[in-house]
């Protein structure tokens, strides 16, 4: 039984701390909230006053936590992590934050003989309840096979992306990847819809042709087309607009700092950035789906 402390019980870090619990581990749990932390206890897991005494002892520590200034501060502050684990503990930081921060962390923890591994997720909170995530790892191949066990126990697909950063790297891709083609299929939906189309009907069309896509498969924006995703719900639940504006943010500063050519990408930023200051930052990023609505409908 590997003792592993989970800190950032959220929509996402709560149910895969949740799934280790179910194979097996010995799982202490940290939260800002109390609520998320009683959850997690109910289940099995046992309670910590603080990140550093969660850490403490631990085997392995897994983190998700909003972005990269709370990374560097639950580990590398004056009151960090880094000063409560053992030589020889593994570290998994789950969040999404940018290479450098990543990079940063990894370098400060092999000082005090600590592996780490970056390796955010995809999947949404429905993969993380069902044990489906793809983790996008970085870090060496020592600290990946070490990892990897682990990481089975929350996922369905474990990739090595390469060192320290390239989990980020390769999550910020894929993210950027998903908004182009949701922004892209909402729009094309609704320009179906404005022209007397049935929404259903160009949807099963689309899906059997080349415009055929993972939002159209899986995720489809439109209400009523599709049952169990938030355009089902009114958008609640799923992946947030803030938090794609901050991941596509993430990839803008990559993109920036390769020199890289990113239109497509810069624009859909744009897109998810308006939304939300249009006050749908909490909703699923779907969403977008309502910015080409027409208000005379």
């Amino acid at each position: 039984m590997t003792a592993i402390a989970f800190i950032g019980l959220g929509n996402m870090g709560g149910p895969m701390a949740a799934n280790l619990i179910k194979a097996g581990h010995q799982v202490r749990v940290f939260d800002l909230s109390t609520e998320a932390i009683n959850e997690l206890v109910e289940q099995g897991a046992t309670s910590s006053a603080s990140a550093a005494e969660c850490a403490s002892g631990a085997d392995i520590v897994i983190s998700m936590l909003p972005a990269g200034k709370h990374v560097e501060l639950c580990y590398l502050s004056e009151q960090g992590m880094i000063h409560t684990m053992k030589p020889g503990t593994l570290v998994i930081d789950s969040s999404t934050i940018d290479k450098a921060t990543a990079v940063k962390v990894a370098t400060a923890l092999k000082e005090k003989g600590i592996d780490f591994v970056d390796a955010p997720v995809s999947g949404g909170v429905a993969g993380a309840a069902a044990g489906t995530l793809s983790f996008m790892v970085g870090g060496s191949d020592n600290e990946f096979n070490r990892a990897q066990p682990v990481l089975e126990a929350m996922g369905k697909n474990i990739f090595h992306a390469g060192g320290h950063g390239a989990g980020q790297v390769a999550k910020v891709c894929n993210n950027m990847l998903l908004s182009i083609l949701m922004a892209g299929t909402a729009e094309a939906l609704q320009l179906g819809i404005n022209n007397d189309l049935d929404p259903k009907v160009l949807s099963e069309i689309m899906l059997k042709s080349s415009g055929r896509n993972w939002t159209l498969e899986l995720y489809n924006p439109c209400p009523g087309v599709m049952e169990s995703v938030p355009a089902a719900n009114d958008y609640q639940g799923g992946f947030m607009v803030d938090l794609m504006a901050k991941d596509l943010g993430l990839a803008m500063d990559c993109a920036v700092q390769s020199q890289s050519t990113t239109p497509m990408g810069a624009l859909s930023r744009n897109l998810f950035s308006l939304h939300a200051n249009q006050g749908n930052g909490t909703l699923d990023f779907s969403s977008i789906f309502k910015m080409y609505e027409k208000e005379d409908k």
